[in-house]
């Protein structure tokens, strides 16, 4: 399992929200290419970018920024969220060098929205991201909570030919709150790669995570920021289940 930091984008400067709350946000950096070229001279592999402007908005408004962050880093491969909810707004987004989207909003509320976006860019270029609150799910930049289960979502995903979901508990997110763990493994059993998010606060639920089949990589983000969690050599960004 590898550990992705997190760099979500608003106003320009790379800060961190509580919950989803944007009234609960902390600045981390004016400057996100900065901290994109920190997380790569630690070692990361990949990149987690988020439009949270674009998020709420219902499209992209970052562009310009996200391609200077993905130009910053080239030995990062970088996926970049918020927003996307057109064809052309994920092909926007993919020229900018990005190794891969992730559709939220618009993959709740258009199904077929996803199956075509995988027919025309790939499966590997595709990730749908599953934000829920005790099981529904979240949208509109997590501030509309859906009818509709994350387990139920991603089971359909699959039959659109979906390889590789973003799950995060929003009501970890930012907190340092643990993992929802039992989440991860519900929705790994369906047959897709999980990416975790929320409420990493420490190695020990880094190891956690590894340990369960499926979780190929976890997004971190205020545990980092903060120095709650250390990734410093090329080597502390992978986890093996019972290494650490």
């Amino acid at each position: 399992m590898i550990v992705i930091p997190a760099i979500d984008l608003r106003g320009g400067r790379c800060v961190r929200l509580v919950q989803g709350d944007y009234s609960r946000e902390t600045v981390y950096s004016d400057d996100p290419e900065r901290v994109a070229r920190r997380w790569a001279e630690c070692g990361a592999r990949w990149l987690h970018v988020v439009d949270l402007d674009g998020a709420r908005a219902g499209q992209p408004l970052q562009v310009g920024l996200v391609e200077q962050v993905v130009r910053a880093v080239p030995e990062l491969s970088v996926q970049v969220g918020g927003g996307l909810r057109s064809l052309e707004a994920i092909e926007r987004v993919l020229m900018t060098g990005a190794a891969r989207v992730v559709l939220g909003t618009a993959a709740i509320e258009r199904p077929e929205f996803v199956a075509e976006a995988v027919r025309l860019f790939g499966a590997d270029r595709i990730v749908v991201a599953v934000d829920s609150r005790a099981g529904r799910v979240a949208t509109h930049g997590w501030e509309t909570l859906q009818p509709v289960h994350a387990v139920d979502v991603v089971r359909r995903m699959v039959q659109f030919g979906v390889r590789r979901v973003l799950a995060t508990d929003v009501a970890r997110d930012g907190t340092l709150m643990r993992p929802n763990v039992e989440l991860m493994a519900d929705l790994a059993a369906l047959g897709v790669a999980v990416i975790a998010s929320g409420g990493v606060s420490s190695r020990a639920d880094l190891e956690v995570l590894a340990q369960v089949r499926g979780v190929e990589a976890v997004v971190v983000g205020r545990a980092l920021y903060e120095g709650r969690l250390r990734c410093q050599r090329p080597e502390e960004w992978i986890v093996v289940a019972g290494a650490v």
